[in-house]
């Protein structure tokens, strides 16, 4: 893909909004079988998620025109499935939120919303679904999709199946990208990840895999290396997860090493 120029990129990006729009039926005429329409539905969302909400609050969150939005809360307003309240805190501000007729609504579209998508997945198998969940996060990542502020910005977790594979592969891409080493190099990694494997004493040694949002982007092996030295071998970090700084302070791991030295690769 880095081979195409930037106009074929475009061209690819608006051949997928057309499948994924049809895909999930956004060009239907009313959202999931109900009157309302795609930005209707949007709103109506917002509105059943928060505890409270004004009318500039959700203009800003969803990008939306005041006025646009102005029409769409009136609207719900004469269907009766939005109410608004003074704030206790402002009198001259009002505070929307759904009636119970309006939560019937969002409740039902929800329901929906949430078959038709298990629909979607059910036919794929596991790891395809992984992969799936893994590149929709990377497409919101890239597109400037928030991260939570409470969610964990990386776990750790130890190695299963496949991650042994996965760190021999990315180590061996990644340092013929950034330094130009070749696949001797690639096979230096293989044999210090069989020699891991093969001799792993489950009470000493760990490989821990850090993940971000589902996605691994980092890893590290710690082997012994005598009765008191500790050793990290191929300890890797992906580009994009690099230079985060104090974010970086989830990433601990419950060793401890009592005098102990640590020897990098």
């Amino acid at each position: 893909m880095e081979s195409i120029g930037f106009e074929e990129r475009v061209v690819a990006v608006r051949r997928f909004n057309r499948f994924y729009t049809r895909r999930i039926g956004v060009l239907h005429e009313g959202l999931l079988g109900s009157p309302l329409s795609l930005t209707e539905g949007r709103v109506l969302y917002e509105l059943a998620q928060r505890a409270s909400a004004t009318a500039s609050q959700l203009a800003s969150d969803l990008a939306l025109d005041s006025g646009y939005l102005s029409r769409i809360l009136a609207g719900f307003e004469k269907r009766g499935l939005l109410e608004r309240r003074p704030s206790a805190e402002d009198g001259r501000q009002l505070i929307l939120g759904l009636t119970d007729q309006g939560r019937e609504i969002f409740t039902a579209i929800n329901a929906r919303s949430q078959a038709e998508i298990a629909e979607l997945l059910q036919p794929m198998s596991a790891t395809d679904q992984a992969r799936l969940i893994n590149a929709l996060a990377t497409v919101e990542s890239l597109l400037g999709g928030a991260h939570k502020a409470d969610a964990p910005a990386y776990i750790l977790r130890t190695h299963q199946p496949g991650d042994i594979g996965w760190i021999i592969h990315r180590h061996g891409t990644l340092y013929a990208e950034e330094y130009g080493w070749d696949e001797t190099f690639e096979a230096l990694v293989a044999r210090i990840a069989a020699t891991f494997i093969e001799n792993f004493d489950y009470r000493r040694e760990r490989c821990w895999i850090a993940e971000c949002d589902g996605e691994d982007v980092g890893s590290v092996l710690l082997v012994k290396g005598g009765a008191e030295v500790a050793k990290l071998r191929l300890l890797y970090v992906e580009p994009k997860a690099r230079g985060l700084g104090r974010r970086m302070h989830r990433l601990r791991a419950p060793v401890r090493l009592s005098q102990a030295h640590i020897v990098d690769k």
